[in-house]
């Protein structure tokens, strides 16, 4: 992985989910921890983009086996965002590309986003309250949760669940597909805007408040499959969650929720 920063050091994990979750709260302890947990069949590659001016965590990305955990002390007022790239080759010198997901052809990402379409998992710290989201408004490719452990918050939203675990590749209307170089499979569901670039379904121009945009037949064939993420650019009441004082568990093709 090469020389990180002390913020950024990962701990590698080779536990199923009762262990990590124990392990999350012994890091916690000296402060927040992000920990990713691939349960998808396949391998994933993580992204991982800061918000600007904040550091860098990991290179920016990594490969993540199938069943294995990689957790990093979250600096203190961070935010960013966090996405699973998969479908990916790389050489010894860490160049190649990805199916979904690819950020520049690197396996290192480096403050470099993820080309859509994508689902993206995005945090802040804040010192009273913590925001979390998974949104599909750069479009899907793979189910994503975020799970708070030991938080603390009350009312509606407070350290709650928020993810897509429906396969929406399974369900993508055509006109938003984006399949496999043989075909055969739909690997990654484009959303309205990055499918028609159109003010109506990007929140642009004179649709570009709450008031004038509003869901469409496609945000809603996501918001049904998925309906603790953001579907839209103003999709706010049903999709962000806050905690406090919490580590984050962030896992790619996550089980079912249970309520």
């Amino acid at each position: 992985m090469g020389a990180m920063s002390s913020s950024s050091r990962p701990f590698l994990l080779f536990f199923f989910l009762p262990l990590i979750a124990i392990s999350i709260l012994a890091l916690h302890a000296s402060g927040a921890t992000m920990t990713l947990y691939n349960k998808c069949s396949h391998p994933v590659w993580p992204g991982i983009q800061a918000s600007a001016g904040k550091p860098l965590l990991a290179r920016g990305g990594f490969k993540l086996p199938p069943n294995k955990a990689y957790t990093m002390q979250l600096p203190p007022g961070w935010s960013g965002r966090v996405w699973g790239r998969h479908g990916c080759s790389f050489d010894a010198a860490g160049k190649g590309r990805c199916a979904t997901g690819d950020c520049g052809g690197a396996l290192f990402c480096n403050g470099i986003g993820g080309a859509p379409p994508a689902t993206l998992a995005e945090i802040t710290l804040g010192g009273e309250q913590d925001f979390y989201d998974v949104s599909l408004v750069d479009g899907y490719n793979l189910g994503i949760s975020i799970t708070p452990v030991r938080g603390s918050g009350s009312g509606t939203g407070r350290c709650s669940y928020a993810g897509c675990v429906s396969d929406l590749n399974m369900m993508c209307p055509a006109g938003l597909q984006v399949r496999s170089r043989d075909k055969r499979r739909v690997v990654a569901c484009k959303s309205a805007c990055f499918a028609f670039n159109s003010p109506r379904y990007c929140c642009t121009g004179s649709f570009g408040s709450p008031h004038t945009c509003k869901p469409t037949a496609y945000s809603r064939i996501f918001k049904a499959a998925c309906p603790r993420a953001y579907s839209y650019a103003y999709d706010d009441p049903t999709s962000i969650a806050t905690c406090t004082a919490a580590s984050y568990l962030l896992t790619f093709c996550p089980a079912p929720h249970r309520r």
